[in-house]
């Protein structure tokens, strides 16, 4: 009894997602775990982490956010109980704590085998939903970096506590970068931040919060064929805004006049002394230009449709970078102790023995989650179909898509066995 129309790899939001949608369609399945639900947001996030839209947007298969606080923003443990309370709804079939270490079809077979901690499965479909943060990535200078210095990847960040005395190093400018050193510089750390190419976002404007008037404008259901640069639109930096305390900007000038220390990316790191690159300007530039254009984006859209809404105010930069910020540092003179990586994550897919459906990255290729490989599907990546795919608003979408598509293969199989 090892054999099931559909295996599903992950038991993330995305796994479950495509769970609900199976049983919807009466397709038996099983879905693997490597640890246990809610585990990822639970173990890989930090403290103090919250999502970054709307409580609202949080709309998993038959399961629409039902509490209190539509337009909050989660916190990681009500994320966690949220996830948990959703495979509660449906009782979806899974084996956690199991790994999976192969998924691959027999020469001239059209079923795949997967092998697990558990034995080997047999399957007339897969899904893998196992995301894209997979290994987290930590620069090669890392190793350069003298025996003192601590280092940790953002994956593995809880709290300020954390870190040791003296000033902290943050590389990295995305979601996870610039809440992170927020959350060092409010818990009154020194920090100093490697300020990369991210872009940034607005939290609320003209009366609404940015994510509703983009979500109305439909920016959120854009899909991946309309992007103005669809090969590496999956692989850039989301843009850094926070839901912590209700939710505001993450400003980057004012952090830095208020105390933490910004400098361009890092460069290279020679015995103690860690060089930048001579681009903040430039980058804290480009970040408002982003940033700025959403804005035109929202004032343009209310003209057109005539909306009631107060006037917008422009974000004016306060502070600008100095000859100071172009300097090198030193991990000793200036009391460096410790290093954040924020620098995302590495895919690894070696376990999927199907080569043709991965690019020179590593990544996998897909028309809405369907591989040239009849069978194989993924679902929950980032622009899988929509700039929502992946996150909790539009990942219903695309498991119902993937879930139909399948549910049409055997409907067929059917037709064809009557006509017989």
């Amino acid at each position: 009894m090892n054999h099931y129309q559909v295996i599903i790899v992950g038991g993330g939001q995305a796994g479950l997602s495509a769970s609900y949608c199976l049983k919807e369609d009466n397709i038996n399945h099983l879905i693997f775990d490597r640890g246990q639900i809610g585990d990822t947001w639970k173990n890989h996030r930090w403290d103090s982490f919250c999502l970054v839209t709307p409580n609202w947007q949080c709309r998993l298969p038959g399961f629409d956010y039902d509490g209190n606080d539509p337009k909050g923003f989660m916190l990681k443990d009500e994320i966690v109980d949220y996830v948990k309370r959703y495979a509660q709804s449906f009782n979806p079939p899974i084996k956690e704590k199991v790994e999976v270490y192969n998924v691959y079809k027999k020469e001239n077979e059209s079923i795949f085998n997967i092998e697990t901690s558990i034995g080997n499965y047999t399957a007339d479909k897969v899904i893998i939903a196992t995301g894209a943060y997979h290994i987290p990535n930590m620069l090669p200078i890392s190793k350069d970096f003298p025996d003192h210095v601590v280092q940790i990847h953002s994956d593995n960040y809880k709290n300020p506590e954390q870190v040791p005395d003296g000033i902290t190093l943050v590389v990295g400018s995305g979601q996870s970068g610039a809440q992170i050193t927020e959350d060092l510089h409010l818990a009154g750390k020194k920090v100093i931040l490697s300020v990369g190419t991210a872009p940034r976002a607005p939290r609320v404007y003209r009366g609404k919060d940015a994510v509703e008037w983009l979500e109305e404008m439909g920016y959120y259901d854009q899909p991946i064929e309309l992007h103005p640069d669809p090969e590496e639109a999956r692989h850039k930096t989301n843009h850094y805004l926070t839901g912590r305390d209700g939710g505001r900007d993450i400003d980057l000038r004012k952090l830095a006049s208020e105390g933490v220390i910004l400098r361009g990316q890092i460069n290279q790191v020679k015995d103690t002394t860690i060089m930048f690159q001579d681009d903040l300007e430039y980058n804290l530039d480009e970040a408002d230009k982003t940033y700025n254009r959403i804005l035109d984006n929202i004032d343009n859209y209310i003209s057109k449709n005539n909306i009631d809404a107060p006037e917008g105010r422009r974000y004016e930069a306060m502070w600008k970078p100095t000859a100071e910020n172009k300097t090198d540092l030193d991990c000793i003179k200036d009391s460096i102790t410790s290093v954040i990586w924020s620098t995302g994550y590495k895919v690894k897919y070696d376990w999927i023995d199907f080569p043709e459906v991965f690019d020179q990255r590593g990544f996998p290729t897909y028309d809405r989650g369907i591989t040239k490989e009849p069978g194989l599907y993924f679902l929950g990546l980032p622009w899988l179909h929509t700039w929502g795919s992946g996150r909790f608003s539009h990942v219903a979408q695309d498991a119902r898509y993937i879930a139909e598509h399948i549910a049409s293969c055997y409907e067929e199989v059917e037709t064809c066995l009557n006509r017989k």
